[in-house]
């Protein structure tokens, strides 16, 4: 038995090692868990808080050709065009960094004339003059925000609780900068070793950056916060996501790929990195080094080589330090290092960072180049997550792959920002973003000083994809053009894991699978794909929010805005459809469709915007109807091909419908008069909130307002969206038209059908908010960047404009603002900075509260209260026909989820149970029956305000009073429809794949643990692509890996052999019989006699 004991620990001793074996990466041994400093010792990490600033730089304006051209060549196109136009102070800016000898396509100019616009005018009329925009500066606030075991458990810990260190301008973890200027930093900007290639730059004044406050974010990382059986360790994840075994079983690590970070640099000879093939720095300091650890990090998920595994340790590295110490940076530095990047031939350019600015037009069109050259731009999708709509550019353009982050327990992470993008904003509906998403929390990478950390982010889960792609083109190098921008798209998204009840502007295609991306790149054919690549508006969580609303007929049409992507060109277009074929079996033909698309495909990508409506015949039918929409797309030939390349694709559709309801249940949403940044200076609509200055969300009712539409569909309450002006609907369909938060101004004719709409019985409900030209003027700021003045092209509502509309209900609001706490139905309510009733008819009800006045504590800074403040009136009209109802409460920020103040949706329901019925709730009755006494000074527009220059309904002059004439209502061309005799599958997501791609079964092994999650997946979720060359065995048959398991045998033989040489050496010897002793002495003495010979018997 102890023989036996001992056999079973060296037999399971040898299997422990080779257990361990699956750990290894080439050539470094055993990935370790070490921590180099103290701030990464288990349990213990941090996130990246990143607060984002763009403005304008005064004076100071990009000019982009139409081609590359030398210095000279652009000095003279300059000269030529500004020689007549009378502008005299000029000169073009000097760009003292590594591209300054080469040929670009764009210049700085300063123009120092108080009228810089006939020079700029002149200056567009040049033949080889592109575009002239204003430079722009761009500042990232990075905040390391420390978090323990605790936090990291916590998706609701308290921002009060959270201590937040500044990294500010200093070194992070030791590591020593030099000052700019001196002889140290001269030698710092020069240094390079080996195979890294000098770029020595020249010093230029540093630019002040400025911060917007602090704003942190949680995320969760545990399904279960109320036990804790195991102490959290920081995990890699490249064994997470299985990059060994693409290191181990097939040898691949990245090697021959370009891979350009975009970051605060990297310190010269860091021990985790042996392929730094060069460092160029684009800012206006003298060092190459990272002084912020940020661009250090990024660069270790990517490719780091030691201790915290990147996941292409043999990739090439170009390092761009496009950020300052400071953390600012100008979009012509981005121009240039971008132009630098396409010289070099990058294969992939990771950038994670960005923000809400998508108007900052040179910068767009560089994305677009870049990608246009072949380059795979990954980017961050931004850290303002849970909110909806808060995409970061570039992330959200279709060409680039946008990231979204996830934690370890592949739940959304709560600082991951969601969609839809607001490009498309009003008339339009936005696209699906992020594209995917990976893990971005408590992930653990490079330090500045060696040794690694865990930080938090979708800037952390950027790289992650960044480091995906290197590692997978690197096994697919050989394919040559096959491999761009839109095939590694499709790959990543046809084969990413989707996660259950999200929606899929939270997760894009799902979670990164990296094996499953493999086996898809390695068998890609050149085609197109749609994203999403089917429309069922059944389909809940995925569809949100075209799943939470059925489809009637007079209803708003719904638009689903797809995602075009072209993996067999950079350019394409639609040669056939897209055309509508409806199931008649399914009762397709009761739902009509209109379609606009790109004409061009190009970079790579394009959109198809659908637009559904239900016929009339279906006004009263109840159920789900099915078809699908059909185009092609073409490309010119690539690849020595002779005919153009071309790709079908089919869009299914499904939907329920349901027999059109009640006028007083159908809400109208207007989103035409929403305003917001970008481009103009929006303010806050709660101003004792002071980090985020801008109003940039979209005032949708799927972005901000996402909360107040899902409290009205549980009341039974239809939401429709009027994206064109008050003369495009039908009142007769609506009950209630709901205005919150407007900016905009209204054109003579919306005013005169509103009143025509009312008599008739449509009731106005408005949420609106503070306007005080003096307060206006006190929250501008001064940008010490670009040494300008930031004043507000309005308040927090445009309350002129609005007091325009409501003229001729004898009501209009105040220019106070105050704010404070009551009471609602037993409800604590809370006025966030809203405006009151300065003039509401005596036979209307007015609800009175005691609040704070605002005015005086900001300007004089005393603290005073307006007694019985008027913030609620409501009004039952005397149309001819019965008219409708008018309420006006002077604060939105109670429905706006993007102020995390105390709902009013009870209040939102009581008083839109008066529009609908005209029945005073009980809650609504007034304490007094004082009317509002008529303020004869109502608030009027400032002076100076710029709102011309981003409105739809004032010309964009001097004047900036006269208005546009009012534009026509859009008409859709509804198309064709061409039925076809079949069936629709019941499951649109397991239908749709990628042409020649089967997916079932992974080519690799699993972890056992990777294997239980996937398949629980597997059994919640089917699999979207079909498995075309599956074997016999079926999806759920995993191929053995045979070369592990003959080792497995080797070594089980060998502990057998060594078991049994054991047991015989210790076996007892038997005894000798006596007769045995007598037989073997006379064979001796025979022997002896006879000279060692044996008589043969």
């Amino acid at each position: 038995m102890a023989g036996l004991r001992w056999c079973l620990v060296v037999l399971l001793a040898l299997l422990t090692a080779l257990a361990s074996l699956g750990d290894e990466v080439p050539g470094e041994g055993a990935a370790t868990d070490h921590e180099g400093h103290a701030n990464c010792q288990p349990g213990v990490g941090q996130r990246v808080q990143v607060e984002f600033a763009s403005s304008i730089v005064e004076h100071e304006y990009i000019v982009g050709f139409n081609n590359y051209y030398t210095k000279e060549a652009r000095r003279n196109f300059i000269t030529a065009a500004l020689n007549h136009s009378g502008v005299v102070q000029w000169k073009i800016l000097p760009r003292d960094n590594p591209a300054k000898h080469l040929p670009s396509d764009f210049d700085v100019l300063e123009i120092r004339e108080s009228d810089p616009g006939t020079g700029l005018a002149a200056l567009e009329r040049h033949p080889n003059v592109r575009r002239v925009t204003r430079q722009r500066l761009v500042v990232r606030t990075l905040k390391f925000v420390s978090v323990n075991e605790t936090e990291l458990a916590s998706e609701d810990a308290p921002e009060a609780d959270e201590e937040i260190e500044d990294v500010g301008d200093a070194a992070e973890e030791g590591a020593e900068e030099p000052v700019e200027g001196s002889e140290e930093a001269d030698a710092a900007a020069v240094e390079e070793g080996d195979e890294e290639e000098v770029a020595s730059v020249k010093f230029q004044p540093p630019r002040r950056s400025f911060t917007l406050g602090n704003k942190a974010f949680w995320h969760s990382t545990g399904r279960h916060n109320g036990r804790k059986l195991l102490k959290a360790v920081p995990r890699q994840v490249t064994s997470i996501l299985q990059a060994d075994r693409l290191w181990k079983q097939f040898g691949f690590t990245g090697k021959g790929v370009k891979v350009a970070i975009f970051d605060t640099g990297l310190k010269k000879g860091h021990p985790h990195f042996r392929r730094v093939k060069e460092r160029t720095n684009w800012t206006s300091e003298r060092t190459l080094d990272d002084a912020v650890g940020h661009g250090t990090f990024v660069t270790g998920v990517v490719a780091s080589q030691a201790d915290c595994l990147g996941f292409a340790p043999d990739a090439e590295l170009h390092i761009f330090r496009i950020f300052t110490k400071k953390q600012s940076s100008f979009t012509s530095w981005f121009l240039d290092a971008f132009n630098y990047a396409i010289l070099k031939k990058v294969h992939i350019l990771n950038l994670s960072i960005g923000g809400p600015d998508f108007t900052d037009q040179p910068f767009v069109d560089k994305v677009w180049e870049i990608t246009a050259n072949g380059i795979i731009m990954v980017s961050a999708i931004g850290n303002d997550g849970p909110l909806y709509g808060t995409l970061n550019n570039p992330a959200d353009q279709l060409d680039v792959i946008g990231v979204g982050g996830i934690n370890f327990e592949d739940q959304i992470a709560r600082f991951s920002s969601r969609g839809m993008t607001t490009w498309e904003l009003p008339a339009g509906y936005g696209r699906v973003k992020p594209d995917l998403v990976t893990y971005g929390s408590a992930v653990r990478g490079s330090n500045v000083g060696g040794g690694c950390k865990t930080l938090s982010g979708t800037s952390v889960a950027s790289p992650v994809v960044a480091g995906a792609v290197a590692l997978l083109m690197s096994a697919v190098l050989h394919r040559g053009s096959v491999i761009n921008p839109a095939s590694v798209k499709q790959a990543l998204m046809a084969s990413a894991r989707r996660l259950p009840g999200v929606s899929m502007y939270e997760q894009g295609a799902g979670k990164l699978d990296l094996i499953k991306a493999h086996h898809v790149l390695s068998r890609y054919k050149p085609q197109a794909s749609l994203s999403p690549s089917y429309i069922d508006l059944t389909e809940c969580h995925y569809m949100w929010p075209f799943c939470t609303q059925p489809l009637y007929h007079t209803g708003m049409p719904i638009i689903v805005n797809v995602t075009i992507l072209n993996g067999m060109g950079v350019s394409g277009r639609i040669i056939e459809g897209p055309t509508w074929h409806p199931y008649p079996r399914q009762y397709g033909h009761l739902l009509q469709m209109s379609f606009s698309h790109s004409e061009v495909i190009w970079p790579w990508s394009g959109f198809l915007a659908v637009s559904i409506a239900v016929t009339e015949e279906g006004a009263s039918w109840d159920g789900q109807v099915q078809g699908h929409v059909e185009l092609t797309i073409e490309s010119p030939p690539e690849d020595g091909d002779t005919e153009p390349r071309r790709s079908t694709v089919r869009l299914p559709v499904k939907a329920v419908i349901i027999a059109t309801p009640p006028r007083s249940v159908r809400v109208l949403w207007d989103q035409y008069h929403n305003l917001r940044y970008p481009p103009g200076y929006f303010p806050r609509d709660i101003l004792n909130t002071v980090h985020d200055p801008l109003d940039w969300l979209g005032d949708h009712i799927h972005t901000n307002f996402r909360d107040m539409y899902q409290s009205l569909r549980a009341h039974n309450y239809y939401v429709e969206v009027l994206g064109e002006p008050f003369t495009c609907f039908d009142a007769k369909n609506y009950g209630t038209l709901l205005i919150a938060d407007p900016e905009e101004e209204y054109f003579p004719e919306e005013a005169a059908k509103l009143r025509r709409d009312v008599d008739e019985g449509l009731s106005v409900l408005i949420f609106a908010e503070w306007y005080n030209v003096p307060v206006m003027k006190k929250v501008k700021f001064f940008d010490e960047n670009t040494k300008e003045w930031w004043i507000p092209d309005t308040g927090g509502a445009n309350l002129p404009a609005l007091n325009d509309l409501l003229a001729a209900w004898g009501m209009a609001f105040s220019d106070q603002v105050v704010e404070g706490e009551y009471k609602f139905n037993g409800h604590d309510q809370y006025y966030a900075s809203g405006t009151t009733l300065a003039r509401f008819p005596a036979e209307g009800a007015v609800i009175r509260h005691t609040l704070n006045d605002q005015v005086s504590e900001i300007l004089e800074g005393t603290k005073q209260t307006v007694p019985d403040a008027a913030i609620l009136g409501l009004y039952q009209t005397r149309g001819a026909a019965g008219g409708g109802r008018i309420v006006l409460y002077g604060d939105s920020s109670c429905i706006d989820s993007n102020h995390n103040q105390k709902e009013c949706f009870t209040l939102l329901s009581a008083l839109l149970h008066f529009t609908s019925s005209g029945q005073l709730p009980s809650t609504l009755q007034p304490a007094t029956t004082v009317p509002v006494q008529p303020v004869l000074e109502l608030p009027e527009r400032a002076d100076g305000s710029n709102l011309h220059r981003h409105s739809k309904v004032l010309v964009n002059d001097l004047d900036g009073r006269t208005q546009r004439p009012l534009p026509p209502c859009l008409e859709r061309l509804w198309a064709v429809p061409q039925p076809v005799n079949q069936s629709g599958p019941v499951n649109l997501y397991q239908s749709a794949k990628l042409l020649s791609v089967g997916l079932e079964s992974p080519v690799l092994p699993l972890h056992n643990d990777q294997r239980d999650s996937l398949e629980e997946a597997q059994t919640t979720w089917p699999d979207p692509l079909e498995d075309l060359d599956s074997g016999p065995l079926g999806p759920s048959f995993r191929r053995p890996h045979l070369p592990t398991y003959g080792l497995v045998a080797l070594l089980i033989a060998s502990v057998c052999v060594l078991c049994y040489l054991y047991r015989k050496s210790r076996r007892p010897r038997r005894r000798r019989t006596k007769q045995a002793v007598v037989q073997q002495q006379q064979q001796r003495r025979a022997l002896s006699a006879g000279n060692g010979r044996v008589p043969v018997v």
